[in-house]
């Protein structure tokens, strides 16, 4: 099964001209792996293999080709997540809610509720939305 992801994310890496090295189908193996947007922090504690700096730099590079889209938790961290198939470099297509968890300070990407068309009044030229909600997760509201 892992075979597979990995050639799913070489064919990936390979789609946006970028070289398929062993720190970056990791990054994308962890990041696909999970079903909550995770901070660049939290993919150091579980990745020593690879330094600061070159993750910093594989999550740029995810992020600037429509691989991975950025959203903010509660405290300001950016977090990263999967981007859906429509996204690329030229525009991403993360208008979905983003739901931070108050109690876990968990990042989740609701793909299924989509934000409604905004128009803007004229003059302005956007470059991306994002809709955000508070409160708590399934698991923390069954415990709460």
């Amino acid at each position: 099964m892992v075979h597979t992801h990995n050639n799913n994310f070489e064919g990936l890496l390979e789609k946006h001209h970028l070289k398929k090295t062993g720190p970056r189908l990791k990054v994308l193996s962890m990041l696909s792996a999970k079903n909550v947007a995770t901070s660049q922090p939290d993919l150091e504690s579980v990745m020593s293999d690879i330094d600061r700096v070159t993750l910093y730099r594989i999550l740029s590079a995810f992020e600037e080709k429509g691989i991975i889209h950025k959203v903010f938790d509660l405290n300001g961290t950016a977090n990263y997540a999967m981007c859906s198939s429509g996204c690329g470099e030229d525009h991403h297509h993360d208008e979905h809610l983003h739901f931070n968890c108050t109690n876990c300070k968990n990042v989740y990407c609701l793909d299924e509720l989509n934000l409604p068309p905004i128009k803007l009044p004229k003059g302005f030229k956007p470059e991306g939305f994002t809709l955000y909600a508070t409160g708590l997760c399934p698991k923390c509201s069954k415990t709460a």
